[in-house]
């Protein structure tokens, strides 16, 4: 992820040691003691690389518990955000001077059926992605791009977006995102200067697919 965002950031992937790595009693409360072993490692794994990405910034390593919605609770002046996939997990920070909020989010490269595309696509977005260049299932990239604009959109606004509530357009050469948010869902934030349009990266590789984006003051 680090070559997807900027130097402000600081960016940590989980490393094999992380998966099994030491929760802090604030962050062991947001897991649940019926958690099945999957969760628990996705879990400490991002909670071990949001505190050595806090730590890379010259920050104190704080815990990072789960809000009441599941999202992370970052410690006041920090913004964050954590992804993880099958086998992949990272995280980001910067401080809440510096960006105003981040995205991330990483995916196992796959086929979408028809369905799931219905489902996250709206119907221009779908027409686009079938005229990209073949080999890459673009829905999906469209898919991790929501994903992180709306983690970009929640800690600003303080609600979720549904998948309808973006479009997002492509651009393979460059290897960016732009993202517009539908404009009732814009209206009706009750904050000031709530994001209209999201910019970010993606990169395709190998079997993952990774999106990430960062809202500035």
């Amino acid at each position: 992820m680090r070559d997807l965002l900027p130097p402000a950031v600081s960016v940590v992937v989980a490393g094999p040691a992380d998966w099994a790595g030491e929760l802090l009693p604030a962050e062991r409360n947001g897991l649940g003691a019926r958690a099945v072993e999957s969760r628990r490692r996705d879990f400490t794994a991002g909670r071990v690389c949001a505190r050595r990405a806090m730590a890379g910034l010259g920050l104190p390593e704080l815990p990072v518990p789960a809000a009441a919605d599941r999202s992370p609770a970052w410690p006041a002046g920090v913004v964050g955000t954590i992804t993880h996939t099958r086998g992949y997990c990272a995280a980001a920070v910067a401080r809440a001077t510096d960006v105003r909020s981040v995205g991330m989010d990483a995916e196992r490269h796959r086929e979408l059926n028809a369905g799931v595309r219905r489902l996250i696509c709206r119907p221009e977005e779908e027409e686009r992605c079938a005229r990209l260049p073949a080999g890459t299932s673009w829905p999906l990239v469209l898919f991790s791009a929501k994903e992180t604009v709306y983690k970009v959109w929640h800690p600003v606004v303080g609600s979720w977006l549904d998948f309808q509530d973006a479009t997002v357009d492509l651009d393979p050469d460059a290897g960016t995102f732009t993202a517009r948010i539908d404009p009732v869902r814009v209206r009706a934030a009750t904050v000031a200067d709530p994001p209209a349009v999201v910019t970010g990266r993606f990169v395709v590789e190998g079997d993952l697919v990774r999106t990430a984006a960062v809202l500035t003051h």
